[in-house]
């Protein structure tokens, strides 16, 4: 999500570091090739992963394309979760980017003429998740294939525009590298359908095309905005002399800039990104990220009471002679510690411990340094002749629209049937009737802030399809009323846990939406539209964090929002306790990651981690902090994102207190007692790298884990590391994946030779602890992982995506693969079902036959042919199959019917039957043996009929 609490912090910690160098694109295809040649011969691709949702919260929204003889059909673009197509108005969704190598998507634009559908990937807000894409994919058949057309190195692509007239003719705007500088970015340009391209435009290696419009009626009129951005993992500068405005009468094959110091539109340092709207070859709209900064407004104390600024230039005598009603009345409004009272305050002051001063900087642990002077922030411009001038459309300043981060935002809409009817979005979507002078806001309580994606109705006036963080919406009165659309899953999880109730919960921490609960055998349809009762239940807002579970009493849980905003909530009494550590007065303010690391104690459910810039230790609950470290981080460096934190803990089940922590930084660190002394680990590894996770083993004390996240350089190495000594010595283990930057390793719980990973484009398995990797690909698509658990009883793995909401897993089979088994026959668990009268009919002629199912899953060392049957426990067979399998794990679904065999032999022993509606004769309530025979193996597995 974007930085809506944007730090801008001022710790100077140590400042030399050398750049990582971002992979090139022909590693990139590569490693996509590598992995395609991995699936294909993996032994767990058949492996069947079940999204579980949720789906009402949605996710972000990037780009949409409607077909305009018919705007019940339409495109939809998600940031991370692919494009999702629907011929019915948004009722339902089919999603056609899976089966190419990336969900991730800056553009999506269908040539409704030739049905031919372009997808720039690459989401282009500069999010802390926009991820790179791999080119422009294009597809004839509805997604069923797509084709990569070039432009793999330009990472984040912005808009495709295909000539109404002749297909072969694109003209495309590419961003660029997020974190490094490169050449693949500006104006491209192609008139053979892609084959080969031609730059047209190009500023410099910072500065990208974030916007590309074509006149209606003109497709040799087009503009285009150029933005130069820098952003670091520590620091982000959306703004630069590189941002500016393009004209080309030529249908893109040359620039003209016309944002120039002449022209009425910003130039120079401050101007941040541009969106257009084009009405007619005269008039053209602009809405500009404005990062120029207001004049000072301090804030004033009220008239009784005191202000932050206040303290700064106050001297200790005037401090003293404060009266310690208004200072207690400060320290409370402010959210000091509770001991803070103004009589030990001033104490502190008088001896020299604290000076005022402090009680001003005891504050500016978020965002208050940037906003006491804020940016001048979105403005409106319009231009009558063509771009040649420009003139602000309104007085003084459009708050509250983009606040600090308008590098999240940039778009502006001109209705095509009147060109004072204009749309602008942010945080909320406004519009104005005057052409911009005044503006009124169309949100509503069912559409979700933060806007990205519209698209205006050329022949129904007051048609509108929105994109925002929440999904789509749909009005058709301008605004007045809309209706929500969110029927895929696409929710983009940051964590996910699970706890031990029968059946278990699923939680999960998304962008933008906040933490939601639900059962992890919840079905995702619209019954819940006639209950009111949606299976997934909300527990947070903003931007949804870790969670931990109390595992004695799974009503008690700590989660919370970005920054460190954690809270201790109990669901049973629905009373929530704000539970952030606090720094003391007079020392430097803690720094907290965007995604704060927490973890209960394996050990004392009473035991509560959390990592700032230093490892936080409860022993209550979170009622009360101690550092139980110095800082475990380079010290923070001067930028404006809090950097210098903690990313990752954890805590060997083995011994209380030997502690392994890692940073954004790439530090990775160890204590063996409770934080008595530290040791750092990570001298050998990659510098200046994430670390995602560091796991200590729960199979082997000395055993640890660590893997590293190079996205924030555009390094997709996927790095991990094992040691078998508490981090003294580490063996790569990566080495042999695709490339992929690292989100989390998790072991199972019952196989120590068992590894899974998550990437950010996909999902791995080692049977052999790293030396090699199987991918999984059945039903989950090629999109980021971020977070992986193991609910240990169910034998499930649940996957959190960042695109695709939540996947699970039957992982039973799984555990019994390692070096020793690889070679045998190996059968999953087979449950007991119950036995119904409905089994082969349904309650009258109009509803669905109830038709009944075991899944049968098995491994086999080689191909080959399997053979299954149902037999009595004194060997009878009544049903028997045959399949061709390969090498892995093969699935089968029996649907608990007899053979002809099998009826004639129950019917020769007494046992009644009874043919159903659809013809099939079941079996009876009983006990049953299945056999699985391959080769000359053979496994004997009983199951039930209840």
């Amino acid at each position: 999500m974007k930085n809506k609490l944007l730090f801008l912090l001022c710790f100077i910690g140590f400042v030399s570091f050398a750049q990582q160098p971002a992979t090139s694109a022909t590693v990139v295809k590569n490693g996509l090739l590598k992995k395609e040649t991995l699936t294909q011969n993996s032994v767990v691709k058949n492996l069947p992963f079940k999204n579980i949702g949720p789906t009402i919260m949605s996710g972000r929204v990037v780009g949409l394309s409607v077909n305009p003889n018919n705007p019940v059909e339409f495109y939809v673009g998600y940031a991370s979760g692919g494009v999702w197509h629907t011929k019915n108005n948004g009722t339902t969704f089919t999603p056609v980017l899976d089966s190419s190598p990336t969900q991730n998507v800056g553009c999506v634009t269908m040539d409704w003429k030739t049905n031919t559908l372009w997808v720039g990937t690459g989401e282009v807000n500069a999010s802390r998740s926009s991820y790179a894409g791999i080119g422009i994919l294009q597809s004839n058949d509805n997604g069923k294939t797509w084709k990569n057309m070039g432009l793999e190195d330009s990472h984040h692509i912005s808009s495709i525009l295909i000539n109404p007239n002749n297909s072969d003719e694109l003209v495309v705007g590419a961003v660029g590298h997020l974190y490094s500088n490169n050449e693949e970015r500006g104006v491209f340009k192609t008139t053979d359908g892609g084959k080969t391209w031609k730059k047209t435009l190009f500023v410099n290696d910072r500065s990208g095309v974030i916007e590309l419009e074509v006149a209606p009626s003109n497709f040799n009129i087009m503009f285009a905005s150029s933005w130069e951005k820098d952003r670091k993992a520590w620091n982000f500068k959306g703004d630069g002399a590189g941002s500016a405005i393009y004209k080309s009468t030529d249908a893109g094959t040359t620039w003209t800039k016309v944002s120039t110091e002449s022209s009425g539109f910003p130039t120079g340092e401050g101007v941040g990104r541009i969106g257009i709207a084009i009405f007619d070859e005269n008039t053209v709209y602009a809405v500009l990220d404005n990062q120029t900064r207001r004049k000072s407004n301090r804030s004033t104390p009220a008239k009784d009471g005191l202000a932050k600024d206040d303290f700064k230039a106050m001297t200790t005598a005037q401090f003293l002679a404060l009266e310690n009603k208004k200072l207690d009345q400060y320290l409370r409004n402010n959210g000091f510690q509770e001991k803070y009272k103004a009589e030990n305050v001033k104490q502190m002051v008088r001896v020299g411990s604290v000076k005022p001063i402090d009680l001003a900087k005891y504050l500016e642990d978020a965002n208050s340094m940037l906003f006491d002077t804020p940016v001048v922030g979105a403005e409106v411009y319009k231009s009558n002749d063509g771009g040649v001038t420009w003139n602000k459309t309104h007085e003084g300043y459009l708050d509250d629209i983009y606040y600090s981060y308008g590098y999240y935002f940039g778009k502006i809409h001109v209705a095509p049937q009147d060109k004072n009817s204009i749309y602008i979005y942010g945080v909320p979507i406004v519009k104005s009737k005057d052409g911009g002078k005044t503006f009124t806001s169309i949100s509503a309580h069912n559409v979700h802030a933060d806007h990205h994606a519209l698209w205006i109705n050329p022949n129904l006036p007051g048609h509108l399809i929105d994109g925002n963080d929440g999904g789509v919406n749909i009005t058709y009165d301008d605004g007045e009323s809309w209706i929500k659309n969110n029927a895929p899953s696409v929710g983009q999880f940051y964590a996910v846990n699970v706890d031990n109730e029968t059946p278990y919960n699923v939680y999960g921490g998304l962008q933008d939406n906040g933490v939601w609960v639900g059962p992890h055998t919840a079905e995702e349809d619209k019954r819940w539209h006639q209950t009111g009762d949606y299976p997934y239940e909300s527990i947070m807002g903003g931007d949804g964090m870790q969670i931990e579970i109390d595992n004695r009493n799974s009503a008690l849980v700590y989660t919370g929002f970005q920054f460190g905003n954690y809270y201790r909530i109990n669901r049973d009494t629905h009373k929530n306790k704000y539970i952030q550590p606090k720094h003391e007065l007079g020392e430097s303010p803690y720094r907290f990651n965007w995604q704060t690391p927490i973890l209960l104690s394996p050990h004392n459910q009473d035991i509560l981690y959390l990592g700032g810039n230093k490892l936080m230790r409860s022993m209550n609950q979170g009622d009360d902090w101690v550092a139980i470290s110095e800082d475990l981080t380079g010290g923070g460096r001067a930028g404006n994102v809090a950097y210098g934190t903690l990313t990752t803990i954890s805590e060997s089940p083995f011994q209380f207190g030997l502690i392994y922590t890692g940073s954004d930084d790439g530090l990775v660190s160890v204590t063996k007692n409770s934080g008595g002394s530290w040791s750092r680990l990570s001298d050998s590894f990659p510098k200046e790298l994430w670390v995602s996770r560091v796991i200590a083993s729960s199979h082997k004390k000395e055993r640890v884990y660590v893997t590293l996240n190079g996205y924030r350089w555009d390094d997709f190495t996927p790095h991990i590391y094992m040691s078998e000594n508490y981090g003294v010595t580490w063996k790569n283990i990566g080495a042999s994946l695709p490339v992929g930057a690292v989100n989390v390793i998790k072991e199972d719980p019952e196989n120590e030779s068992l590894l899974y990973v998550g990437t950010d484009n996909g999902m791995y398995v080692s049977f052999d602890r790293g030396e090699s990797w199987e991918a999984f690909s059945e039903g989950l698509p090629n999109v980021a992982i971020h977070d992986v658990v193991v609910q240990p009883a169910a034998k499930d793995l649940v996957v959190g995506t960042h695109g695709r909401s939540i996947y699970i897993a039957d992982i039973s089979l799984l555990q019994q693969i390692n070096p020793a088994t690889k070679n045998e026959l190996l059968v999953a668990p087979i449950e007991s079902i119950e036995h119904s009268r409905r089994w082969g009919d349904g309650y009258s002629q109009w509803s669905t036959v109830y038709e009944p199912s075991i899944p049968i899953q098995f491994y086999t060392p080689q191909n080959g042919t399997a053979s299954i049957s149902i037999e009595t426990k004194d060997g009878k067979e009544l049903q028997q199959y045959t399949m061709e399998v390969s090498k892995g794990i093969s699935n089968f679904e029996y649907n608990v019917s007899l053979s002809e065999k099998g009826i004639k032999l129950l019917k020769k022993d007494g046992v009644k039957l009874r043919e159903s509606g659809n013809g099939l004769t079941y079996l009876p309530v009983g006990e049953y043996v299945i056999l699985v025979k391959f080769n000359s193996k053979i496994t004997r597995n009983v199951f039930t009929i209840k």
